[in-house]
């Protein structure tokens, strides 16, 4: 299975290799801004959501514009800049000292991390055919949460809220690994150029993003991508951490342990949930989504009943919450974007993969700023009744995209490579 999930050409294979480090550094991290920021630095929990919410409106207010840069100049001129950026502004995370030091330093993390997502998405199309793509992002994804979870499991037995060195030392790894699929993507240097055809003055342009938004099938992608994520992915930060920590009153390291099973989940079910959705209708697989997110929080909800009582118990929901989750993201990951890329052009293609990624942007505002408050209702019962009602809403709205695709869109139909050689680069 992995070897029929490798992409055909080496190109893709050794930015799959970069994307795999990269994420090493990432899950060094990422459980644990929201605890470094409030514990550690003693920011409130509303500065740290507000600082965290901050970098979500900063990334999406520029994802439009890495979008435009992207299908104009192409993907390589925009990506290599931005990996350099956030490699300055991770590392800078370690020196933060106040509310007014995060916001600066998060902004230039967000000034990075605004077109990665949306450009290596789109090098990685580009580099794919139809009938391939699926599985190749499904890949992507797993080799991303494989170094999460290494990552996650290493900064565990690391960190220490008494001892910041200890985070400081977390955030220049991180800074480092950004740097190798920079390095990657600067030994192939056919990759990653414009895809759509340079015009002349007096042929029409292929249009922007008010042409994106004007299709409606991906308009109502969109719109489920916003629901799931904002009661989904947002929550991982800020809501799954702190309801954790504070409500379910686990230790720190179960947080760091929780995302080790969700790496585990991922990396031993990706590859067979891609060989079971393969030629299955996409709209389907992101309902069920939807419906296995909101099982994993209602799961985790179950653990701030039972900590009083049980400590293990409790310890045990939160790790089966994260693997639940995981579960879902295996099916997300390969279709929300090989169906995005079914929908786009090459000349636009840099911006449906922008607006996509401006998907996890908005939810990065609300999620953020929205979990803290909602936590502290009602011992944070409050917090689970609404991001669980969120993500069945969002399988709703997945069913309803159905109607508007055509069998091949929907992947209902398989089609054949295009280019069963590998195709050289163009320069």
């Amino acid at each position: 299975m992995l070897r029929r999930s490798l992409p055909r050409r080496s190109e893709a294979r050794r930015l799959l290799i970069g994307t795999l480090l990269s994420a090493i550094g990432r899950g060094l991290t990422l459980p644990f801004l929201f605890i470094y920021l409030t514990d550690v630095r003693g920011l409130t929990d509303t500065r740290a959501g507000l600082v965290i919410g901050w970098y979500g409106a900063v990334t999406l207010a520029l994802s439009p514009l890495g979008g435009t840069l992207i299908d104009r100049f192409g993907a390589r001129r925009v990506v290599v800049p931005c990996l350099l950026i956030e490699a300055v502004g991770t590392g800078s995370l370690g020196l933060v000292h106040s509310t007014g030091s995060a916001l600066l330093v998060m902004t230039v993390v967000a000034i990075g991390s605004s077109a990665i997502w949306s450009g290596q998405n789109t090098i990685l199309a580009s580099l794919t055919d139809d009938d391939e793509r699926q599985r190749v992002f499904g890949l992507n994804f797993a080799l991303l949460n494989l170094g999460i979870g290494i990552g996650g499991m290493t900064s565990g037995a690391i960190i220490d809220t008494g001892r910041p060195a200890t985070f400081q030392v977390i955030y220049l790894l991180d800074a480092i690994s950004y740097l190798m699929p920079a390095l990657i993507l600067l030994t192939l240097p056919g990759v990653g150029h414009r895809l759509g055809q340079r015009r002349s003055g007096d042929e029409p342009s292929p249009g922007g993003y008010l042409t994106v938004l004007r299709d409606r099938p991906f308009r109502r992608l969109v719109i489920f991508g916003l629901v799931l994520t904002t009661c989904g992915y947002a929550q991982i930060e800020v809501g799954f951490a702190a309801y954790a920590v504070r409500v379910a009153e686990v230790n720190p390291r179960v947080v760091a342990w929780a995302l080790a099973a969700n790496t585990v989940m991922i990396v031993l079910a990706q590859l067979l949930v891609i060989r079971r959705i393969e030629g299955r209708s996409r709209t389907a697989a992101l309902a069920v989504v939807g419906a296995v997110f909101a099982t994993a929080w209602l799961v985790l909800g179950a653990a701030g009943l039972v900590s009083t009582e049980s400590a293990l118990v409790a310890a045990l929901c939160v790790v089966a919450c994260s693997a639940i989750f995981g579960f879902g993201e295996t099916m997300l990951s390969p279709v929300m974007p090989a169906l995005t890329n079914a929908l786009a052009t090459d000349e636009l293609r840099g911006r449906y993969n922008a607006m996509s990624s401006m998907i996890f942007g908005v939810s990065g505002v609300i999620g953020p700023v929205t979990a803290g408050p909602l936590i502290g209702a009602a011992n944070g019962m409050v917090w689970v009744a609404v991001v669980v009602g969120g993500c069945l809403v969002a399988s709703l709205v997945a069913l309803s995209l159905r109607r508007l695709l055509t069998a091949e869109q929907d992947g209902r139909v398989t089609t054949g490579s295009t280019s069963p050689e590998p195709a050289p680069a163009h320069a």
